[in-house]
């Protein structure tokens, strides 16, 4: 009799820990399916828009069109010199995940790299919302007088630094907000707003530069690197470099004194250098000429050190730099 007891309270209990079992297990499997429901609520509609961008103009572009539906990061950080970029592992696994990367081709070549290689859905490269073009800005600055130029160098003749006209940066603004609007239907009236208040704005500094810059007493500024020949182009002037599209470029003594007696001729006053490469060369060539010294900022990335917080602000120190340098009338 008391082994049958036994007996029974065993089937009992074997039977109770089956049903805990049982009930366990369907909510495990109801809690995994409102989990995988919600994950993928996050990524069709509920979550922001996961953008990456390769360095500062383009980030300032999404954060400005996006607004609150996109989470955007920037794979060059501030302080950062752009051209020098090389991607890390970290960084090459973080643009696998995004749901669009912008970046602008030939600028960063290990970003081009890696966005090739990457399976992202949308990949928007800035190159092709513009017009980029060959200003030139390499001849005599990379190679001496009498030396052949290199072979491929009109492969690498576009410049990249479109940002910095005011009209072409709106274009690619336009082209941008077309990408999220495409990628993100449900918030597209959101993006199409925010990218015709952006061009308006750029509109705005479009013509404050033309307005700025229209009277001045010279058309001729230096700069450490050329990276304002779109922004010459755009208003009537003529920038001399004293390195070429890449800012770590070193000038020859023929280019060195080619500029010196050029300050002279054209009433040069000022030689600009920026925040993020070293000023040294630029100083030099201010103290030998006797020329001043002050800022033009690329805006290929926003520090401490930057005149504005922004690229409006520092932009508007640029123009600023320059009336003062070129002796607005």
């Amino acid at each position: 009799m008391n082994v049958r007891r036994r007996l029974a309270a065993s089937r009992i209990n074997t039977a109770g820990t089956a049903a805990l079992a049982a009930t366990a297990l369907a909510i495990g499997t109801l809690s995994a399916c409102s989990s995988d429901s919600n994950a993928a609520e996050g990524e069709s509609g509920g979550g922001k828009l996961d953008v990456v961008a390769s360095f500062y103009p383009l980030q300032f572009l999404a954060e400005e069109i996006g607004g609150d539906h996109v989470s955007v990061t920037s794979l060059t950080e501030p302080g950062q010199e752009p051209h020098d970029l090389e991607i890390s592992a970290q960084q090459t696994a973080q643009l696998q995940e995004a749901d669009t990367v912008l970046y602008l081709k030939g600028l960063q070549p290990s970003v081009d790299e890696a966005v090739g290689q990457s399976e992202v859905k949308t990949k928007v490269d800035a190159a092709t919302l513009t017009k980029l073009e060959d200003l030139g800005t390499e001849e005599g600055h990379e190679h001496g007088e009498g030396e052949e130029e290199p072979a491929g160098e009109e492969e690498h003749a576009l410049d990249p630094h479109v940002w910095l006209d005011p009209v072409k940066y709106a274009e690619i603004a336009e082209g941008v907000g077309k990408a999220l609007e495409k990628e993100d239907p449900d918030n597209a009236a959101d993006y199409k707003k925010n990218t015709a208040d952006l061009v308006k704005k750029l509109d705005d500094l479009n013509t404050a530069y033309e307005d700025g810059l229209k009277n001045t007493k010279t058309k001729v500024f230096f700069t450490n690197h050329a990276a304002f020949g779109y922004l010459a182009e755009r208003y009537g002037l003529t920038m001399e470099a004293i390195a070429g599209l890449e800012p770590d470029s070193e000038p020859s003594a023929a280019r060195v004194k080619e500029l010196q007696q050029e300050a002279k001729a054209d009433g040069v006053t000022t030689v600009f250098y920026e925040t993020l490469v070293s000023d040294k060369t630029a100083k030099t060539l201010a103290a030998d000429a006797g020329l001043k010294t002050d800022v033009l900022d690329p805006l290929e990335g926003i520090t401490d050190k930057s005149k504005g917080d922004d690229y409006f602000q520092v932009m508007q120190a640029n123009l600023t730099a320059l009336e003062k340098a070129l002796g607005t009338k």
